[in-house]
């Protein structure tokens, strides 16, 4: 009852509890600012973290020691490992994209329709046109930036040129061939919508050369005098490919479903997995996570500092009364017990406050972000810069009930002190000098 006398103001006591509310105030940003940017950092991590795993794997397969010709035969072997959830095989290789007058380095994957389903980020980001025939289709895949880049649109051509051409007695000539855009599509990060082109399987082995012509058994003395039409039917073509992705259940489990793929039956192949892929990108990220959260912290110490000055102040002003109160048989114990709940009260008060307000921000983050970028007409978080075409948010309870602990410790610290001082208080020399 006294300590919550104390927190009502009375005209000669507004100034104290001016500062009180305004304590309340820093505690409450103090634990929303935390909640806030813990939430988007989660949520940052967590996006990367899908839409990268989403399309290169947990683990890229290369071949070594002979060419990748037996691709189907080692990705049936790798699947039916326990862990594994699949695999696809690609075809990959770097070109230079030209649209109309504009031109780009590009990434172009070869994949068939049946592993293109497998990747379901992939196949249900076509914003315009659709997979469906694809591998009869002979034209490519594109991301909208990368559209907007060539100044194409569907249907259109676009040329891709290879400097790895055919050997003439002039040297090296590039390849150069124009396939039609047949898909549009929109992951939603920036790397993937700007420098990735998808293209059939087929083709793209016929453009990159990625296949062997072979005499069949019983062709080894060809006639010279021999038609086109016996020659072809004497050769016979193994397609190669590139590399495979690895999908498997657990993403943090790569140590052991890496052991069960080199005891496996399976060629030899170089096997690397997403954390050593992106070891320093998510090492950055993490460091800057617990390096934020301290920073941001601060603000709550500062608050917790400002409990202190109001309680110290509500002390000086309250020295007569607590003289009474002592006079009247109240303990020392009961003086700080008042001061303390007079304090801690401010703290909870400004962490429930904080906190709902840090809920709501969180949970609308991508809203207000673009509400505040058309308002103010600048671009808040560019995707150019943060791989990211929308702000994501993902609150973790845990880190949650963290903020709130720190904030309700802190406040509960920062009365120990004056509480303690007003129970120092003689009662004879307090009224003495009142």
């Amino acid at each position: 009852m006294v300590a919550g006398r104390y927190l009502r103001a009375r005209r000669k006591e507004a100034f104290i509890s001016v500062i009180a509310s305004l304590t309340m105030v820093g505690v409450a940003i103090g634990v929303a600012t935390l909640i806030v940017v813990m939430s988007v950092m989660n949520g940052f991590r967590a996006e990367l973290l899908t839409k990268i795993l989403g399309l290169n794997g947990h683990f890229t397969a290369y071949p070594i020691e002979s060419k990748f010709t037996d691709y189907e035969e080692t990705i049936a072997t790798i699947q039916n490992i326990p862990g594994v959830d699949f695999a696809v095989y690609f075809v990959e290789g770097q070109v230079l994209a030209s649209g109309k007058g504009n031109s780009t380095g590009v990434t172009v994957r070869g994949m068939n329709e049946e592993n293109l389903q497998k990747l379901k980020l992939l196949y249900g980001a076509a914003e315009q046109g659709g997979w469906d025939g694809w591998d009869e289709s002979r034209g490519v895949a594109i991301g909208y930036r990368l559209a907007q880049t060539l100044g194409v649109s569907l249907g259109d051509q676009v040329q891709i040129i290879n400097p790895d051409g055919a050997m003439t007695p002039f040297g090296t000539t590039p390849q150069i061939k124009s396939y039609p855009v047949n898909v549009i599509f929109n992951l939603g990060m920036v790397e993937f919508d700007s420098f990735f082109m998808y293209m059939p399987l087929e083709p793209a082995q016929d453009y990159f050369k990625m296949f062997t012509e072979v005499l069949r058994p019983g062709f080894e003395q060809l006639d010279p005098l021999a038609s086109d039409e016996e020659i072809d039917a004497a050769y016979e073509r193994i397609n190669e490919a590139t590399a495979a992705e690895i999908f498997i259940t657990n993403p943090d489990d790569t140590a052991t479903i890496r052991e069960r793929m080199q005891a496996s039956p399976i060629r030899p192949l170089i096997l690397t997995d997403w954390q050593q892929r992106n070891e320093t990108f998510f090492s950055a990220l993490q460091v800057e996570r617990v390096v934020m959260f301290t920073i941001l912290s601060m603000i709550i110490l500062v608050a917790a500092f400002n409990i202190i000055s109001s309680l110290i102040m509500l002390v000086k002003d309250k020295s007569s009364d607590i003289a009474v109160l002592r006079t009247m048989g109240a303990s020392q114990g009961a003086i700080m017990r008042i001061f303390s709940i007079t304090g801690t009260t401010i703290g909870v008060i400004g962490t429930l406050v904080g906190t709902g307000l840090g809920l709501i921000v969180a949970a609308n983050a991508e809203p207000l972000r673009a509400f505040i970028s058309n308002t103010l007409g600048v671009a808040i978080f560019p995707p150019e810069v943060f791989f990211l075409s929308s702000l994501p948010s993902k609150t973790d309870p845990v880190e949650v009930t963290v903020v709130v602990c720190l904030a309700l410790g802190l406040s509960f610290l920062a009365t120990l002190y004056p509480a303690w001082r007003a129970a120092q208080y003689d009662p004879v020399e307090a009224l003495r000098y009142e």
